[in-house]
């Protein structure tokens, strides 16, 4: 029974952090830093506070009428550990889980111990936020350099179009 840090509690009923209505967790500490963040104040790895991973799972799978749950902060992929114990643990639950990342798919597929994370998710959006390609046009992420990937495949969703 492991715990995570997080920088605040869940999020229920999102409706742009990936598609339909969503459960958000959202992690603490990024190294990233990326220039307009929209949650600077996930950054510190000393803010936020604990939060049992069992507790955490409960709440999840309580919440009605989710069609899935995205993980973003921070940076999740600073947690591979504590979001794997996450992700294993509501594997029976058989949730739709997208993921927000400041490292692209390319990294982390061939990092020996961030791709144990990028293979118990369905999608990542990659990529840091670049406050010089912003696009608020498109759908799930802000710049246009950010890219919409089924882990499973590999292949780009273009939602967009």
């Amino acid at each position: 029974m492991g715990t995570i840090r997080l920088a605040s509690p869940i999020t229920k009923d999102s409706i742009v952090d990936g598609p339909g209505l969503r459960t958000v967790v959202w992690v603490q500490g990024c190294y990233h830093h990326c220039f307009m963040c929209h949650n600077p104040q996930t950054h510190c790895f000393s803010g936020g506070f604990d939060k049992d991973i069992d507790e955490l799972v409960s709440e999840i799978v309580a919440t009605k009428y989710q069609d899935g749950l995205t993980i973003s902060g921070g940076e999740p992929f600073e947690k591979i550990d504590e979001l794997c114990e996450l992700l294993d643990k509501l594997a029976p639950y058989q949730i739709n889980v997208w993921c927000y990342s400041g490292y692209t798919y390319a990294y982390l597929k061939n990092h020996p111990h961030k791709s144990r994370l990028l293979n118990k998710i369905d999608v990542i959006v990659d990529g840091k936020f670049e406050w010089k390609l912003r696009n608020f046009d498109l759908k799930y992420r802000g710049s246009s350099n950010q890219k919409i990937i089924d882990c499973r495949t590999g292949c780009e969703l273009l939602l967009d179009e």
